[in-house]
């Protein structure tokens, strides 16, 4: 049988308009697609323009994205159908900060299109597989958050552009093989949905910590993501 880590997964990366998942817009997205390490990865990419001013932290400028950039409802509507599609395939999804990346995806759909991302999923089993969350439970880190360029070093992946969505998430699916790989021992045994079941625990108990790996984005952030793993529950003030 084929181990989780060295099967097909499937990343998701976004740039966002700031640190607040109820509240942000994407600007640009990626799904990065592998069947097995020794394959090459399948990229699928979006750019949008979200209608509100973007920090120049992306590289991009709101002119750019005005000229270059989608309406926002298609392109959402396309995340959640690729996302989706995954599930439905069977694939688990690599989601860095999972329930920051994944709560984004949900209130830009409720925004833009008056839906859910649990309606795109269902009725496959939402399975995720957060590097950040495994990481942090299995190094019982410390205060902080560790960013990609920190998790490429410790286990020996190329380091990626922060900036460039398809980049970080083809880095968190290599950074997310190489954790299965080093802790075999540890979660070799484990199917995908059974780790995905554990994260939510060890995700939960992470928030809690008085300084724990999670922090930092604020308490509100702190506070919401401490409510459910991968995706919080929904807040009908997201709509507007």
């Amino acid at each position: 049988m084929t181990l989780w880590y060295e099967g097909p997964l499937a990343a998701f990366g976004a740039a966002t308009t700031g640190r607040d998942a109820e509240g942000d817009r994407i600007v640009s997205a990626a799904l990065v697609t592998q069947e097995a390490p020794d394959r090459a990865p399948r990229v699928r990419a979006w750019l949008v323009d979200p209608g509100v001013p973007v920090p120049g932290t992306h590289g991009l400028t709101d002119d750019f994205l005005h000229r270059n950039g989608r309406w926002p409802a298609p392109v959402v509507e396309e995340i959640g159908r690729a996302l989706g599609g995954a599930c439905a395939a069977g694939v688990p999804l690599v989601v860095p900060h999972a329930s920051y990346g994944l709560t984004v995806v949900d209130r830009e759909l409720w925004r833009h299109r008056a839906s859910r991302l649990a309606r795109y999923v269902e009725p496959a089993p939402l399975c995720v597989l957060d590097p950040w969350v495994l990481d942090g439970h299995l190094h019982h880190r410390g205060p902080g958050r560790t960013g990609i360029a920190e998790l490429c070093a410790r286990y020996g992946v190329e380091a990626a552009d922060a900036r460039d969505p398809a980049a970080s998430a083809l880095a968190a699916l290599e950074v997310t093989r190489a954790v299965g790989r080093r802790f075999a021992a540890r979660l070799g045994r484990l199917t995908a949905i059974e780790l995905h079941r554990l994260q939510g625990a060890w995700h939960i108990a992470a928030t809690r910590r008085p300084l724990g790996w999670f922090a930092g984005g604020g308490t509100r952030a702190r506070t919401r993501a401490a409510e459910g793993w991968p995706l919080p529950p929904d807040l009908p003030a997201t709509a507007g």
